[in-house]
């Protein structure tokens, strides 16, 4: 496995006036990992963003494994799922741009004012053909596509799963994110064991957590689906089983990289270089 950092971990610190979305690539490598990557943000408005992503990151023996958008393809584009469709083509390029070897990018929140036929399994027969011509289209490209299990709805294991196996196309696997299935109130361990055969990226994640039978903690806290609360830990400090769970995907055969995707209340840079260490000795 190799490390990684996510740009979304260095919260303000991309901003030009402290690091900058290039300064970063020097952060992650002063952090001895071997790949950046990068979340849509503001960034992406300045002037050859992309390219000078590639360049800064050729320089400094940086890989750029991931590239992370939104996307929605039952509400995006004001409902339209063949313009969302394209705009996420088009992400694909900008991804191909900058060098990045896959892009994940959402797949829907679920069905907003309708009150019936609005499960998972309804939601399939709308992303998963639009998944398919991503995908296919990003082969093309040579990037990889892939979905998170992030945004309550698609976050469970099993619906994960169950999206990946409908997609059915081989440039489409799975981001785990080991830290997510909290949100969905899973067993971090149990469900990264289902989704390590499918795993072609993996975020490291960390959550504290407290029983929502109990008054809400107060800020930096939010409420999982069954309201429970967690907020952001660096890893190793709090409850996601970070450390099992890279034993579960070293055991299925994973040997990508491992993202640190650091979301606390703590100060970013000590946040990722702590978070790093714990990793660290994780992977071994």
């Amino acid at each position: 496995m190799k490390l990684c950092v996510s740009s979304y971990s260095f919260g303000t610190y991309i901003a030009e006036d402290k690091l900058g979305f290039l300064g970063i690539i020097d952060k992650a490598k002063e952090f001895g990992c071997a790949g950046i990557e990068y979340s849509q943000g503001d960034w992406m408005n300045e002037p050859d963003a992309a390219k000078r992503i590639k360049e800064k990151a050729a320089e400094c023996g940086l890989e750029v494994p991931s590239f992370c958008i939104s996307a929605d393809f039952i509400n995006g584009s004001n409902g339209d799922t063949k313009a969302e469709i394209e705009r996420v083509k088009k992400m694909v390029d900008f991804a191909a741009e900058m060098g990045a070897a896959r892009m994940r990018h959402d797949v829907t929140g679920g069905f907003r004012g309708i009150k019936v036929c609005r499960g998972y399994d309804d939601a399939l027969k709308i992303i998963a053909p639009a998944i398919y011509e991503v995908a296919a289209y990003a082969e093309q490209k040579g990037v990889g596509t892939m979905t998170e299990n992030h945004g309550f709805f698609s976050q469970d294991a099993n619906r994960v799963e169950k999206l990946i196996n409908t997609v059915a196309h081989p440039n489409f696997g799975a981001l785990v994110d080991i830290g997510n299935f909290m949100c969905a109130d899973e067993d971090p361990s149990v469900s990264v064991g289902i989704m390590a055969p499918y795993a072609v990226h993996v975020h490291a994640k960390d959550f504290h957590w407290k029983n929502g039978m109990y008054p809400n903690p107060g800020k930096g806290w939010f409420q999982t689906r069954a309201g429970n609360f967690i907020r952001g830990a660096i890893i190793g400090h709090g409850e996601a089983n970070v450390k099992q769970s890279i034993a579960i995907l070293k055991k299925a055969g994973y040997d990508g990289f491992v993202s640190v995707e650091f979301e606390g209340m703590e100060d970013k840079l000590i946040g990722i270089e702590y978070g790093l260490a714990n990793l660290r000795s994780y992977i071994g």
